[in-house]
């Protein structure tokens, strides 16, 4: 049995390939705005490194922002239940998982990988990639450098704006005004970490907590979060392909 599973996001598509289960293959790719482009081309990439062609696949489910469009699936399945699964997959004992991605946050309360409950903010770039993209350009600093920046800070600054225009509006004026980098860097990710904990809280989530997509490679923001709910969080060794690896196993059944 092979199955592929297809996380068509904002700004990256994932794909992953199961054989009897086990992941053979995946990949990474930036969607730009085309999300069947970027599909067909994670889709090619997995196939390519498992040395398979697309006769030999049982079944192909999609998930993620873009899912619908990707129309050589078989089946559409929402993010949540794909996290869900993948999630399950790799550490069955965790009961709580959230997952910030390009253009939005999710909080999902799980019980044996089936979803009990879960709250998202997909309303504006609050708490996404796309707030820590614009903020680390008003820094001008490289995204991926944002998290150590911040972990060097003792004196995190004040951020009042979750707005991602107001808050890069704010960045420049505490720029002007002399503070220092990476104290605005961990004030920005104080800010969002606060924001995802409550979301957390809400849902009675406090132990046995995955932290999956893309924004759980920020060394920073995961320091922060973790201080904020009082846990460690379980990483998998690749975040951004929980999704992907939720749908190809929703393929196996």
């Amino acid at each position: 049995m092979i199955s592929a599973g297809l996380d068509s996001g904002s700004a990256t598509t994932k794909a992953v390939l199961l054989k009897d289960g086990k992941c053979i293959a995946y990949s990474i790719q930036p969607t730009a705005f085309d999300f069947i482009s970027a599909a067909e081309k994670a889709y090619k990439d997995v196939l390519d490194q498992a040395g398979i062609v697309k006769s030999d696949i049982d079944h192909v489910y999609s998930t993620g922002y873009g899912r619908n469009s990707i129309k050589f699936a078989d089946k559409a399945i929402s993010e949540i239940t794909a996290h869900a699964l993948g999630v399950y997959h790799l550490y069955p004992e965790v009961n709580g998982i959230i997952d910030i991605g390009g253009q939005d946050s999710k909080v999902v309360s799980v019980y044996n990988g089936k979803v009990v409950d879960f709250l998202m903010n997909d309303k504006c770039a609050a708490g996404t990639g796309k707030f820590l993209e614009y903020t680390a350009r008003a820094l001008e600093v490289p995204i991926d450098d944002l998290g150590s920046l911040a972990l060097a800070s003792e004196k995190p600054a004040c951020i009042t704006s979750m707005c991602t225009v107001f808050a890069e509006s704010e960045v420049i004026s505490l720029r002007s005004r002399g503070s220092a980098k990476e104290d605005i860097a961990a004030g920005l990710i104080e800010s969002i970490a606060r924001r995802i904990a409550v979301m957390a809280l809400q849902l009675g989530i406090k132990q046995n907590v995955a932290f999956v997509g893309g924004v759980a490679k920020n060394t920073g923001i995961r320091a922060a979060l973790e201080k904020e709910l009082q846990v460690s969080f379980y990483v998998p060794p690749e975040p951004q392909i929980t999704g992907a690896l939720g749908a190809a196993l929703y393929g196996i059944g």
